[in-house]
């Protein structure tokens, strides 16, 4: 008896041993911490902020057995930026992060994101032509690629089509210009109930860089040291928007005007078509009139273009796991099952062409829509998107611009001569610039 007890003790010393060593070496898990913000990047509603990227985390990691990706839940939007400052500070930068538009120059020019030029031309797998150029510029600073874009929007033109059609006009077709736009404007900008105020108006919310960007001009160049405030091409955009403002005789048109369906035109970004035109926002926004959205229009010396908005992701340079890194954001840049799911889950349109352009996506587009109305289609937001404008990627750029906006902004709300105060912001913003 006491020999098979031998035996068994053996036996069970025998798999203690085996199972220590089976975890003794047993690969440790790798944890990717990823940095992102709960919501939608263009302020709009979005029930399905994780959805995307749990299945892009999902994806990765069941190609990466003992890679754990972590990320915190639940940080809003406007709190994201303090948030990935802190975490900057205290040394705790996650190694994959989303970059707001307003943080992306001063991430770049303080180092906080890893140069992906090298690794980018290091990996086969990886082509920059798959995506629009537009959208992955955005990502770059002082030339070199510090961030790959993720989702894009461009702005189009709301139209009220109920108030066009009251006054019997047509809908412009996408290669409208400034005239038509300032008649169209003319005509329905009235007193309606013969009170001596204004009560339907042409235009809210259009600004005189949406202007200068269609009239085929650069604010300032690539680097930030030099700026063009005085070239006719802006003074001409700039008394655009003043003529425009005129035919409102003193009165501020207000959100509330355009909301009730008192005005014929806005800006807008595509998000926020893709979300109003849609089940169920569509019956909370927008629904006592019928609006589409078109093309900005064009200036004399410019076109139909507008500007890209584009959410970035990039790499920290502080990261241990760089190659992991790279790997996860490809998964959520490149995958093309990943960015098919923008359009599917968010309002935004894919980064990467042949996606923005195929069948699957024109179908997922339309099959949104309510009432069988007809969705703007691909093709059109692939010339808008090729052909887009992005704003200039310096350090000072966010500041300059907000100099240019007040002062703009006093030259037409005070009816100053557009011309001389021109010329004495130009020395002003290029002495700020030199700086």
């Amino acid at each position: 008896m006491s020999k098979w007890k031998g035996v068994l003790l053996l036996i069970v010393c025998a798999t203690l041993i085996a199972n220590c060593g089976c975890r003794m070496y047993q690969p440790k898990k790798t944890t990717l911490e990823f940095g992102m913000f709960a919501g939608s990047n263009w302020d709009v509603a979005d029930a399905n902020s994780y959805v995307i990227i749990d299945k892009a985390v999902k994806k990765f990691e069941s190609s990466h057995k003992n890679v754990k990706v972590h990320y915190y839940s639940g940080v809003p939007k406007e709190d994201y930026s303090e948030w990935l400052s802190r975490k900057t500070l205290q040394g705790e930068m996650p190694d994959v992060f989303m970059i707001l538009t307003d943080d992306f120059n001063k991430f770049s020019s303080l180092g906080v994101m890893k140069d992906l030029g090298s690794i980018m031309a290091k990996d086969e797998s990886f082509s920059s032509a798959d995506f629009y150029k537009t959208a992955l510029d955005t990502g770059k600073y002082q030339g070199r690629q510090y961030a790959l874009p993720y989702e894009t929007v461009p702005e189009l033109m709301f139209v009220n089509k109920t108030l066009l059609q009251k006054n019997g006009i047509s809908i412009p077709s996408n290669d409208w210009t400034w005239d038509d736009m300032y008649s169209i404007c003319q005509r329905v900008t009235r007193d309606i109930n013969n009170d001596g105020t204004l009560d339907e108006f042409g235009v809210y919310d259009y600004s005189w860089i949406e202007a200068a960007y269609s009239n085929g001009t650069d604010l300032f160049n690539n680097s930030g040291t030099e700026a063009y405030f005085n070239d006719k091409k802006v003074l001409s955009s700039i008394r655009f928007v003043k003529k425009l403002a005129d035919l409102n005789r003193g009165v501020t048109v207000s959100l509330k005007d355009f909301d009730s369906g008192n005005v014929a035109f806005r800006p807008f970004l595509f998000s926020d078509y893709r979300t109003y035109k849609t089940y169920p926002y569509c019956l909370k926004k927008y629904n006592s009139f019928q609006w589409d959205c078109i093309t900005l229009p064009a200036g004399p010396d410019g076109g139909n273009i507008s500007t890209i908005n584009t959410l970035l992701i990039g790499i920290s340079n502080e990261t241990r796991h760089g190659k992991l890194a790279w790997e996860f954001l490809k998964t959520l840049t490149c995958d093309p099952e990943i960015q098919m799911d923008i359009f599917r889950y968010s309002q935004g349109v894919s980064v990467l062409k042949k996606i923005t352009c195929s069948d699957e996506s024109e179908n997922i587009l339309q099959g949104e829509m309510v009432n069988n109305e007809k969705y703007i289609n691909t093709d059109l937001l692939d010339s808008i998107i090729t052909n887009g404008k992005i704003e200039p990627k310096f350090n000072k750029y966010n500041e300059a611009i907000s100099l240019a906006d007040n002062e703009i902004k006093g030259i037409i709300d005070e009816d100053k001569d557009t011309d001389s105060e021109m010329k004495i912001f130009q020395r002003s913003i290029s002495s700020f610039l030199k700086r």
